[in-house]
């Protein structure tokens, strides 16, 4: 059985931050992380090969939850949702909704900076095939029950895809599961609202169950949900 408790203190996100780097709690996650061969395209770069924290405006009123980093997107970078496609997508979304600094996210140390946004995730290690287990979900619960507490003033928690939705029901405590659908809305017992999105993971946008525009229409509603005009294009 996976120990859930975090051993972090709660009023530091560099603290957490640590304690989800250090963190060797799964077995068969630490394995994958760490032996997943790499992409011919990046066999001259060292992968991250560890759990990765979240990253943002610690100021931020708006969180994003993804499910896991990806093999050779935040596993060989060290950052969430960078260098590979589905942080392409949301990036792109969030440089035209004003929350970050640039639509790319390559790289860490690649000058990305977020501006009222916070972004992590319910797994922070790569799974294989981008299926983390129950067992697995829940051994990570923690670290998110720890994580959104530590953004004061927070007020709007995008959450993309149904398991994110359903870590972050657990987080505050929601019973039965609140409805998944995209752009569906929920509100949490302390006022702060949930956005639902579709995952910007390739099986959705290859598909068209996922488009730019419908992307953009999330953090528009963010920024509307702070009273702010949207201002994605």
């Amino acid at each position: 059985m996976i120990v859930c408790s975090v051993p972090v203190a709660p009023d530091r996100l560099d603290t957490l931050s640590a304690a989800i780097v250090a963190c060797r709690r799964c077995p068969r996650l630490v394995a994958w992380r760490e032996g997943v061969a790499p992409r011919a395209a990046f066999r001259a770069e060292t992968y991250w090969r560890r759990p990765v924290p979240g990253f943002g405006d610690a100021d931020a009123r708006v969180a994003v939850v993804g499910l896991a980093p990806a093999a050779h997107g935040g596993n060989r970078t060290g950052r969430m949702f960078t260098g590979d496609r589905s942080g392409d997508w949301l990036y792109r979304s969030m440089w035209r909704a004003g929350f970050a600094n640039q639509s790319e996210s390559r790289a860490a140390g690649d000058g990305l900076e977020l501006a009222d946004a916070w972004v992590t995730a319910s797994v922070h290690c790569a799974p294989p095939a981008n299926k983390p287990t129950g067992e697995e979900r829940a051994a990570c619960l923690g670290y998110l029950r720890e994580e959104l507490p530590l953004l004061p003033r927070l007020r709007v928690v995008v959450v993309l895809g149904r398991l994110a939705c359903d870590a972050v029901a657990s987080v505050y405590g929601i019973s039965p599961r609140p409805r998944f659908a995209h752009l569906a809305e929920h509100e949490l017992p302390d006022g702060k609202v949930v956005v639902c999105s579709y995952h910007p993971s390739q099986q959705n946008t290859f598909t068209g169950k996922l488009t730019e525009p419908m992307l953009d229409a999330v953090f528009e509603r963010a920024r509307a949900l702070l009273g702010e005009e949207g201002q994605a294009g």
